[in-house]
């Protein structure tokens, strides 16, 4: 980096395998691998390695003995990691390892070989799925296994899910549209199979409609084309109501949501209600 502009010496923010950054100051701005482990204070030293974090997030392994220059722009990033074992992680099914603690969302990108429309989110129990930005840094000597998942930016339509969402489709091979239309966001589910024998038709569509703040807050009714009705030829209770969406008329079940959990629930609980409601359909 640049001299400090209040002396001539040279700034750098090295990490430990938490990510916990201190800064370090050196008076020459070519320093070697060992020097940075030392400064950090991690001891042996050939039981650790340095790691430079380049601006667009890749990693730079640091030989001990090999000098490394501090001019770049701003405080340079290192992180100092023990090599004494591997740590393992997941991205969508495959088993991977890297030799250090910390990895870069660039280095996973690069790891999952992932087209330029796909984006890594990183599972998190009980918690939103996080995207991951190339230049963010992932600790993986969390407790148990770390995972990650990869899914396309956006539908065909241009319109996003969040990834808990887009995972639980995928997962369970279900085909669906994402459609923006009156400033509504409607997930319309392709050819869900109905309950045996209980409908006039096999399969049907079926539109769920995502409020404002989702997934914060709950989907309500849904919707199935064609209309339904049951193998005695009668309309289900609380289902002769219509919706004009997409081109298409709908129709209306009136199953509502008193029970919703942020952060928990999502098109996984919905599709379940929706099952439930098939399956439970009466005049």
């Amino acid at each position: 980096m640049k001299p400090n502009e209040k002396d001539d010496r040279y700034r750098v923010l090295i990490a430990d395998e938490n990510l916990n950054y201190k800064p370090h100051v050196f008076d020459d701005p070519k320093v070697l691998g060992r020097e940075i482990i030392e400064a950090n204070g991690s001891h042996p030293v050939d039981e650790h390695v340095a790691i430079a974090i380049l601006p667009n997030g890749d990693f730079e392994d640091l030989r001990l003995d090999e000098k490394y220059d501090l001019r770049g722009r701003g405080a340079e990033k290192v992180i100092v990691a023990r090599t004494d074992r591997s740590f393992k992680f997941k991205i969508d099914d495959k088993d991977l390892e890297w030799p250090h603690a910390c990895i870069s969302g660039f280095v996973l990108r690069k790891l999952a070989a992932l087209p330029a429309n796909y984006n890594l989110w990183h599972e998190i129990p009980g918690q939103q799925d996080q995207k991951i930005a190339d230049s963010d840094v992932i600790n993986l000597d969390a407790k148990g296994v770390e995972r990650f998942i990869s899914l396309i930016d956006q539908t065909t339509e241009g319109d996003t899910l969040p990834s808990f969402d887009q995972s639980f489709l995928a997962d369970h091979g279900y085909q669906f549209e994402v459609i923006q239309e009156a400033g509504k966001t409607g997930i319309i589910l392709k050819s869900l199979h109905l309950p045996e024998g209980k409908f006039n038709a096999a399969m049907a569509d079926v539109l769920v409609l995502l409020p404002p703040g989702y997934p914060d807050c709950a989907p309500d009714m849904f919707y199935a084309s064609p209309h339904l009705t049951l193998s005695s030829g009668q309309v289900p209770k609380a289902c002769s109501a219509q919706l004009g969406y997409a081109g298409r008329v709908w129709q209306r079940w009136s199953r509502h949501n008193n029970a919703w959990r942020p952060g928990i629930d999502g098109l996984r609980t919905m599709v379940a209600r929706i099952k439930t409601a098939l399956a439970e359909a009466r005049p």
